[in-house]
């Protein structure tokens, strides 16, 4: 057997076993890496080191730290408030707040995982308030985290174009997430009305219940004392939060960010936290929230042309200048970067950069430009894509496939861009299944006596995606020859 196959072998090898065991993919990429380039290859410390991203690692660690920030004093809360509230009580659009306020998180740096972790119980307790199916919900979550996943800020458009640019590819960062976000919006209206949206038109609340299009009150709608139950601002409403039984007996609810109120909590894969008091609203803005706000805005600017400054960098500075505003409430931010993204991504590309010196990914790429046949190739290269990302991180497959493919690439039998578009679509829009982190955090945040069937609808939508996904971005992107 030739080195090459061996280092392929050990790549497959890594996906299996983090699949059906719980070991941890980065840190088994990482052995890998070790005891491969040591005891077969004979490279030393520093040469694997070497391949270790560090650009990677410092973005990872700066965008989480700063949506931990921006998560524990209130801001994201704010922001979902206030697009809630926007859409004037329509029960029928408050799906696509949430589309909209996740793709807005990832779509300025945070992880889809941590995202979606974020979003997905608030998005659970208003469709638990208004009769909105559980999986319509959860989909609109995943599809808004998976549409704003792509663009130059985040860690699935950072990795993608970083791939390209180190191997001199033609690329177009803004066309890769216009396209991902246009697919991702055609998904969620193909959700919206596949999944019960149609009966929510019509349906709206003023802040006295549910009232349907001729401001009855609806049948099977929840009343306005439902919304006590769950707690929260009732959209439309008086803009107090209801008390959700945090307060003491007779006054107001505890301050956002009261110890005692935010001593529960729960971990998730990607160490993002979740509330155990979801009830309480944000309503209105602090200093505090001002600052983040205005930190987001700063981030967005200064990475982009002409300033073009690193994201990493840029992140840690802007978090580090919020916690002086704030240091009792973002002392245990660093606590929930991602760090369990953080080593994957930088396990999986260490262990990648060991092929690459190995000459594995030339030797790949040959194989593949030698059939023949360069159209059926890319359809197969993204149908591993999807396959894989169904049951793993797609965060890993990004970093391991799409390097597999630049020798294909390069020999120009197909349009570079197209085929790249078609891969980050087909390896991320599978993120629905419920064997991914993000399918499972939905099932995770469904209501108890629906949990069973939300999984077995994800289950049969996600495996829809590896199917279909692969075919239309194929025909979309590469049959026209883009790039």
């Amino acid at each position: 057997m030739s080195l090459e196959i061996a280092s392929i072998l050990v790549l497959v090898a890594l996906f299996v076993i983090a699949t059906f065991v719980s070991v941890h993919m980065g840190a088994l990429a990482l052995m890998a890496t070790f005891l491969f380039g040591t005891f077969v290859l004979g490279e030393d410390v520093d040469t694997l080191l070497s391949g270790f991203p560090a650009d990677l690692f410092l973005i990872l660690v700066g965008v989480t730290y700063l949506f931990a920030l921006a998560k524990d004093n209130g801001t994201v809360d704010w922001i979902v408030h206030i697009l809630v509230k926007a859409v004037g009580g329509r029960i029928a659009l408050i799906p696509w707040v949430f589309f909209v306020v996740t793709a807005l998180l990832s779509g300025f740096g945070s992880v889809v995982p941590a995202a979606i972790a974020i979003i997905a119980p608030m998005g659970m307790g208003f469709s638990r308030r208004y009769g909105i199916r559980p999986l319509l919900m959860g989909l609109m979550v995943i599809n808004g985290a998976t549409a704003g996943g792509f663009s130059p800020l985040s860690i699935f458009g950072t990795i993608t174009n970083q791939v390209v640019e180190r191997n001199d590819l033609p690329g177009s960062p803004v066309l890769l997430f216009l396209a991902s976000f246009v697919f991702n919006v055609i998904l969620g209206f193909i959700c919206f009305f596949l999944f019960g949206g149609r009966d929510l038109l019509g349906k709206r609340d003023r802040g006295h219940g549910l009232e349907d299009k001729g401001g009855a009150g609806a049948e099977g709608g929840v009343a306005a004392d439902s919304g006590a139950a769950s707690g929260g601002e009732l959209p439309g409403g008086s803009g107090e939060p209801r008390d959700g039984g945090d307060s003491p007996r007779g006054g107001s609810p505890a301050p956002y960010h009261d110890p005692e109120r935010r001593a529960a909590r729960r971990s998730v894969q990607t160490t993002m936290v979740k509330d155990s008091d979801d009830d309480i609203t944000v309503t209105s803005l602090d200093r505090n929230r001002i600052v983040t706000l205005i930190g987001l805005v700063v981030l967005a600017v200064m990475v982009v042309p002409p300033l073009n400054q690193d994201v990493g960098f840029t992140a840690i500075s802007i978090a580090v200048i919020i916690s002086f505003f704030s240091p009792r409430i973002s002392k245990g931010a660093v606590s929930k970067i991602a760090w369990p993204t953080v080593l994957l991504i930088c396990g999986i590309v260490t262990y990648v950069e060991l092929m690459e010196r190995l000459g594995t990914i030339d030797w790949l790429g040959d194989q593949v430009a030698g059939m023949g046949a360069p159209l059926f190739a890319a359809l197969i290269i993204c149908f591993i894509g999807a396959v894989v990302s169904a049951f793993a991180s797609t965060t890993g497959i990004l970093g391991a496939l799409i390097p597999l493919a630049v020798p294909f690439l390069l020999t120009g039998s197909v349009g570079e861009i197209g085929l790249i578009i078609a891969l980050a679509i087909s390896s991320s829009v599978v993120d629905s299944s419920p064997f991914s982190t993000s399918g499972a955090l939905v099932v995770a945040n469904s209501p108890e006596d629906q949990r069973d069937k939300v999984f077995k609808q994800l289950m049969v939508w996600g495996f829809s995606m590896v199917v279909i996904a692969p075919i239309v971005t194929w025909l979309v992107f590469v049959v026209p020859g883009w790039g």
